[in-house]
């Protein structure tokens, strides 16, 4: 089995793969890497199985040595880390290649694998990301806005009586109280953010037909009512990962 690991800032997520699958998965906290606590999680998460080799992308500098100390020290492996030299599945055609987030090439190199290109992938996690992979196989950018959360803890912690609200569907576009108006502004807000930006995508790529991927936290949520979204893949970065081990 091949271990995984996308380092986040607030959780890591690992997966174990093997030649066709991301077959497991779980998220441990990322500060356990500076704590101390992280090898026992991962050993436990790992279990019996036989690890072969090992791959991360990281937006946590400080916590990738940690990781790579772990897994020498567990099972005597170097571990492979996705960067702009190493990636494989895709192209990059961007001005600034070591600029661009690693977990955001895992998720070119899965999309572009399932659905050819172009591609586009629409991260929904702290930030809305959108990266873009061109007919050519190459990824050439993307879109960055904040967060559903972001957004709506930003209302709570700048006004007085804006109430902290969690993140669900709501039906009605005419809130009859305080949490369903932003939840309206967050929910069918951000639902026509990804529809505008995909059209003008759309438009600038010249593609009458283009597939979107969605990933992370609140992706199942927004694609619910977004044909335009064609699949929800909530493990798309791992898978990622798993296919730049495979062919290396």
């Amino acid at each position: 089995m091949i271990l995984l690991f996308d380092i986040g800032n607030t959780h890591t997520h690992i997966g174990l793969a093997d030649d066709r699958r991301v077959a497991q998965q779980t998220d441990i906290p990322t500060l356990t890497w500076f704590g101390g606590g992280a090898a026992a999680l991962v050993k436990k998460f790992t279990g019996k199985n036989k690890i072969a080799g090992a791959v991360l992308c990281s937006v946590v500098p400080r916590a990738t040595p940690l990781v790579r100390k772990t897994v020498h020290a567990v099972w005597k492996l170097n571990t492979l880390e996705l960067n702009p030299k190493t990636i494989r599945g895709v192209g990059i055609d961007y001005p600034q290649p070591n600029s661009i987030g690693p977990d955001r090439l895992a998720n070119a190199v899965a999309a572009r694998q399932r659905f050819g290109a172009p591609v586009v992938v629409v991260d929904f996690g702290t930030a809305v990301t959108f990266d873009v992979v061109d007919s050519r196989g190459n990824y050439i950018g993307g879109i960055i806005a904040p967060g559903l959360a972001v957004m709506t803890d930003y209302l709570h912690e700048k006004t007085a009586l804006l109430p902290k609200i969690k993140i669900r569907e709501i039906k009605s576009a005419v809130g009859k109280s305080t949490e369903q108006a932003m939840l309206v502004g967050a929910v069918h807000g951000y639902r026509g953010l990804v529809r505008e930006l995909i059209a003008e995508l759309k438009r600038e790529l010249g593609a009458k037909h283009l597939p979107v991927v969605a990933t992370g936290g609140y992706a199942k949520l927004i694609a619910a009512k977004l044909p335009e979204i064609s699949a929800v893949a909530p493990d798309l970065t791992l898978e990622g990962l798993r296919l730049v081990w495979q062919r290396k």
